[in-house]
């Protein structure tokens, strides 16, 4: 699904170096989205208050909040699809961006050309995140039950037993959906990681275990003692609960 004709995906650039600002602009005005920039944290809490960027693209290196501390806060406000741009190389640092809700993250110095590939993919995979309720609610056509809860593929929603949309972040609902396709299937890591996110840097697969954890949060009765999301020591994961697949055809 692509945006109507003339209408222009807005990208929140939350960086303070003017002239990294200036050339993230400028790329993205020529790869036809529309580049709202914020210098400082402040910035972005007022664009937030006003509009819903398609995408955030975020450095860490703010001058008035640590970019880690503000990712958690825009997830836990918003479902936005943030992509972290930092020269922060360390694995520790990749794995906490992606623990509090980050759906990628990119290391400078990198590449335009792999930036636009990333952005085209988050924004891909983040269609249909938010319906209207009228589309919302109409019935389950092609997806996955299991243990009462709903996983529409095409709408890319979770529903819980209850009726209740769950919120999930781009990575988390690919990593679903995976398992929930090869359900009492392992996978391994690296499996996981090709198809959730296309094969994106090899350490990268430490992740798919900060995903799982998340997921567990989410729809496990106790995450500390899963009964869904199954963990084999040393290969992978698998997903051990009854699944319904649900096909249009």
């Amino acid at each position: 699904m692509t945006p109507a004709a003339g209408i222009r995906q807005s990208i929140a650039v939350v960086e303070d170096d003017p002239a990294q600002a200036a050339l993230l602009c400028e790329f993205l005005e020529a790869e036809g989205y529309l580049p709202r920039p914020c210098p400082r944290a402040r910035e972005l809490a007022e664009l937030l208050a006003g509009e819903t960027p398609a995408l955030v693209l975020l450095d860490l290196g703010l001058p008035d909040e640590d970019g880690l501390a503000l990712a958690a806060r825009v997830r836990a406000l918003h479902q936005i699809p943030i992509i972290i741009l930092t020269g922060r190389g360390s694995e520790i640092d990749r794995v906490v961006g992606l623990e509090i809700g980050a759906d990628d993250y990119l290391v400078k110095p990198y590449s335009l050309r792999e930036l636009a590939a990333r952005i085209r993919a988050v924004l891909r995979r983040s269609t249909g995140a938010a319906l209207p309720a009228a589309v919302a609610g109409q019935p389950l056509r092609e997806g996955f039950r299991f243990d009462g809860w709903a996983f529409d593929k095409l709408r890319r929603r979770l529903t819980d037993p209850k009726g209740n949309a769950v919120e999930l972040t781009v990575g988390e609902f690919d990593l679903l959906a995976a398992l929930l396709a090869a359900h009492g299937r392992v996978l391994s890591r690296g499996q996981l990681l090709d198809m959730t996110r296309r094969g994106h840097d090899a350490v990268y697969e430490r992740t798919i275990d900060v995903l799982i954890l998340r997921l567990r949060r989410k729809i496990e009765p106790d995450p500390a003692h899963p009964r869904l999301i199954m963990t084999e020591r040393a290969i992978g994961y698998h997903f051990a609960g009854a699944v319904e697949v649900v096909s249009a055809g």
